[in-house]
């Protein structure tokens, strides 16, 4: 007969009980009614053994589910229970799922008394079982050794007793153990037969939580494309059969943080902390506040991560976990460290802390301990602590050993680094910061996503400091330029193998478009959008999870710095100003005339102030409508802070460049300087790049040998579409106006010109710079449709708000329109740093493209129409002024724009 829950009677209540108990393994959200079922029909027939099984299976399915609270009482019932029955073993049994309950509530002693209580009353099987608990319930508390002594002592028994279901569960737990201390090929191991006796049981909630377990062995390894995949597969099957999600959001957030994602890592911490609560697992909340700390740390925000911290250590020691005690400690005092003004732990209290750690078998954190007890022994100053400080650093160097993680190895050359700087061997320290640097670019080569690249970038920074300080202080202008390169734009430089063609990710983009135009007509039509941003949202981060994916391959070797005697041969008669910050001060290197020369500059912060003035006074020159006074003020305002922004970053470097022809490497907020209104630039041919390096290989290419000249206009842009005419009628092509510029039809022209012009509206997403777009019939291009592309074209201008300006991350990695051209092979590109007047330009673009048709490079084209619509400063149009200063030439800039080996209309379709 059928009950009123929809559960299928099947016999006795003991049949029930054990339905309920199998059930509860297989699928814990459909397990509790079953259980309510069966614990009915026990009290019906005064069968308190088969209430204590019914009870355990309800228990069991709401641990699942993350009801702590309602699991716990369900088991406490079922201990009562089976104690009313008489049976000492269902006891034990009801015991060992009450301590695995209470170790997640985050009551380890609890938990050990109660598994230590059932562990007298069962034998055989059952007690193999109880064993594996203990041993986990160990692990949870630091103590890796004794835990692995359980696991070991555990499955032998299961293994005679042919036990698969024990067995499964039990390699699960000893891998993460393994795990822990980074033993991969153990780890991995357990879980790969854990996974096939899951599916040879059918039990495919277990495989979800397999697959997380893989993902969180992959994050420890560094394999960030594998760590994505299987979390994504977990959260599926996780989800699916209504079971815990908070451990999922926690991992992926340690992930996300590894490669300096740190936006996306407190998302998902967040989403953690917020499962955990609602599921009552107090054991793992103060974990994700280790991490929100963490974070903190990495987002230059000492003082949050300081009260993360003390917040995390607080609750751990109430959970008497010491050895987590220790690692919220540690992250505590690097915050301290990091904050002005506050005085660091006693070293001996720092030595303990490290001490506890290596004993926990924690190699990655044991390895920080030293380096922060190395710091501290550093800065007391007192009589021996010099000694200890090299001991603390011996001992983090050979943390790294040959074989572990990435990042880890890399941190253990950093100590190395440290180590010989402080036995005056800069030599040596620089070659072991060099050997740091290599371990992380050819693993960071095996992520083919971008913006993983560009973030990921942030391990290198301690490296790249230490080495550029040892150049500085050794003051050799070779040396510090060495340093300079090797600290910018390396996603942009080691460049990996384009995969294949990814039809999903297209599909995808087409119906990004089409949303995009969905919002665009309800907006005009006055209609409610919010259903339609959603969907929006959700298409970009399918977009994005898609990319990320993806494996990446060196296309060949690491490349090297350029050497300054190959860069003077490539520069000619033109002259390198590379800018370099450290601790604040802003330092200069020139290249002129075959000699390299190093100048101080003076402080950042000044130049950053300077450099925001910038676009604040194009902006109002540009405003419509504005009063003569306004724009009087706005011009004046303008000069100033471009003369003294020249004479901070140029004036030091007047004597050697003279009058010729720049190339400019910038760093920090000078990657959004409009050159042309510094008074010394005005007229001169400019070229920035994110690097020498880069400047260097794209200005030596020979590219792909395509011709001819391709021009689009997007929507919705006042004056695009005469331009684009204008332009086009220079080059004697036809442009690709009104409906005919859609996406797929630009996409197929930056595919096969070798010169493309783009009049849109362009936007760059300062929060998702991937999503950057310029704005086309059908909808917006974005850069992830570029990433799509086999190649670009030699030369691209793009007529666009912002399409030059960048988002900068640690190490002057660049993410944006600009970016990726740049990034996908384009040699040159002019595009504009500030908002510009939309119909404004095409005196700019017309004059620039005469130019360039006559042969003039990029650069030298675009500094003469910039002098001639503007004339030079002088007043006149002033909204002329601003569409023309915006303008900056990347890339190479020296090199012919317009190839005339095939007719020039060819490529315009």
């Amino acid at each position: 007969m059928r009950g009123s829950t929809g559960v299928v009677r099947i016999g006795s209540a003991l049949q029930d009980a054990e339905a309920a108990v199998r059930l509860a393994d297989l699928d814990p959200g459909r397990a509790a009614p079953v259980a309510a079922v069966a614990v009915a029909s026990a009290r019906r027939e005064r069968d308190s053994a088969a209430e204590a099984i019914a009870q355990r299976a309800w228990g069991h399915s709401l641990l699942h589910c993350g009801e702590m609270d309602s699991a716990i009482r369900h088991l406490r019932r079922a201990v009562r229970c089976a104690e009313l029955a008489g049976s000492p073993p269902l006891a034990g049994e009801a015991q060992v799922k009450l301590a695995h309950a209470m170790i997640q509530r985050g009551h380890p002693r609890s938990a050990l008394v109660a598994v230590d209580a059932a562990l007298g009353s069962l034998e055989g099987v059952a007690r193999a079982r109880a064993l594996a608990q203990r041993a986990i319930i160990l692990h949870l508390s630091g103590r890796l050794d004794d835990a692995e002594a359980g696991f070991n002592a555990a499955l032998p028994a299961l293994r005679r007793a042919d036990d698969t279901l024990g067995i499964q569960r039990m390699l699960i737990n000893r891998g993460f153990l393994h795990a822990d201390r980074h033993a991969f090929p153990l780890a991995e191991a357990d879980l790969v037969e854990a996974e096939r006796l899951a599916r040879q049981l059918g039990r495919q909630l277990t495989i979800g939580i397999i697959a997380a377990n893989l993902g969180f062995f992959a994050t420890l390894r560094g394999d960030v494309p594998a760590a994505l995949a299987h979390f994504d597969r977990a959260e599926r099957i996780t989800a699916a059969h209504g079971a815990q999600l908070g451990t999922i959001h926690q991992d992926r957030g340690e992930l996300l943080l590894s490669v300096g994602l740190v936006s996306e890592a407190r998302a998902a911490a967040t989403k953690a902390v917020l499962a955990y609560q609602r599921e009552r697992r107090g054991l793992k909340v103060p974990e994700v506040r280790l991490l929100l700390a963490q974070a903190a740390l990495l987002d230059g925000d000492p003082s949050c991560a300081l009260d993360y911290a003390v917040a995390a250590r607080r609750d751990f020691s109430r959970q008497h976990r010491a050895e987590w005690v220790e690692l919220a400690r540690l992250v505590a005092l690097r915050a301290t460290l990091a904050s002005p003004g506050r005085v660091p732990a006693r070293l001996r209290e720092v030595e303990t802390m490290a001490d506890v750690l290596s004993r926990a078998g924690w190699p990655a954190a044991a390895l920080e301990a030293r380096l922060v007890a190395a710091q501290v022994a550093g800065l007391s100053g007192r009589e021996g602590d010099g000694v200890r400080r090299r001991e603390h650093l011996l001992v983090a160097g050979r943390l790294a050993g040959r074989r572990g993680p990435a990042a880890l190895r890399a941190r253990g050359w950093y100590a190395q680094a440290l180590l010989r700087l402080d036995a005056r061997q800069p030599r040596a320290a620089a070659t072991a910061a060099r050997r740091g640097l290599r371990i992380l670019d050819e693993h960071n080569a095996s992520m083919a996503a971008t913006d993983l690249r560009a973030h990921a970038a942030i391990q290198r920074a301690d490296l790249v400091e230490l080495g550029l300080r040892v150049a500085l202080d050794g003051g050799r202008p070779a040396h510090v330029f060495e340093w300079a390169e090797r600290g910018r734009a390396s996603h942009l430089l080691h460049r990996p193998v384009r995969p294949p063609a990814d039809q999903a990710q297209a599909t995808l983009l087409s119906q990004l478009r089409a949303v995009a135009g969905e919002i665009d007509k309800a907006r005009d039509a006055g209609r409610g959008t919010a259903r339609l941003a959603n969907r929006q949202v959700e298409l970009e981060r399918l977009i994005r999870d898609q990319s990320r994916l993806r494996r990446g391959e060196l296309g060949g070797p690491l490349a090297s710095p350029v050497r300054p005697a190959e860069l003077g041969h490539a520069l000619r008669d033109w002259a390198l100003v590379e800018f370099v910050q450290l601790d604040g001060l802003l330092h200069g290197l020139s290249l002129a005339d075959g000699r390299l020369r190093l100048r101080p500059v003076g402080a950042a912060s000044v130049v950053t102030g300077l450099v925001e003035r910038l676009p604040f006074a194009l902006h109002r020159l540009a405003a419509r409508g504005a009063p003569a006074e306004s724009r009087a003020a706005a011009l004046a305002l303008l000069r100033a802070a471009a003369a003294r922004l020249d004479a901070v970053l140029l004036g030091p470097f007047a004597a050697e460049v003279g009058d010729k022809p720049l190339v400019v490497a910038p760093t920090g907020s000078m990657h959004g300087v409009p050159w042309s209104t510094l008074p010394s630039c005005s007229g001169r041919p400019l070229v920035v790049a994110p690097s020498a390096t880069l400047w260097h290989a794209s200005s030596t290419t020979t590219g792909d040998g395509a011709v001819g000249v391709a021009v689009a206009a997007g929507p919705r842009l006042p004056g695009a579409r005469e331009e684009a005419q204008a332009v086009a009628a220079v080059h004697g092509t036809t442009a690709l106006l009104d409906g005919a510029a859609t996406a797929d039809k630009v996409l197929a022209a930056l595919g096969s010109a070798g010169l493309v012009h783009l009049a849109a509206h362009g936007r760059l997403s300062a929060d998702n710079p991937l999503f950057s777009e310029l704005l086309l019939a059908d909808g917006p291009l974005v850069v992830y449709d570029l990433e799509q592309l086999p190649r670009v074209p030699h030369t691209v201008v793009l007529a666009a708000c912002d399409s030059g300006r960048s988002v900068v991350r640690t190490g002057d990695e660049l993410l944006g329109l600009s970016a990726a051209f740049i990034a996908r092979g384009a040699a040159q590109l002019v595009a504009s740093v500030v908002p510009i007047p939309d119909a404004q330009t095409a005196p700019l673009m017309v004059a620039f493209h005469q130019r360039l048709a006559r042969g003039e490079s990029p650069a030298v084209a675009l500094a003469a129409a910039q002098r001639q619509v503007t004339g030079g400063h002088t007043g006149g149009d002033t909204a002329a002024l601003a569409a023309a200063a915006g303008f900056v030439c990347l890339g190479a800039g020296m090199l012919t724009g317009v190839r005339r080996a095939a007719p020039a209309g060819a490529a315009a379709g």
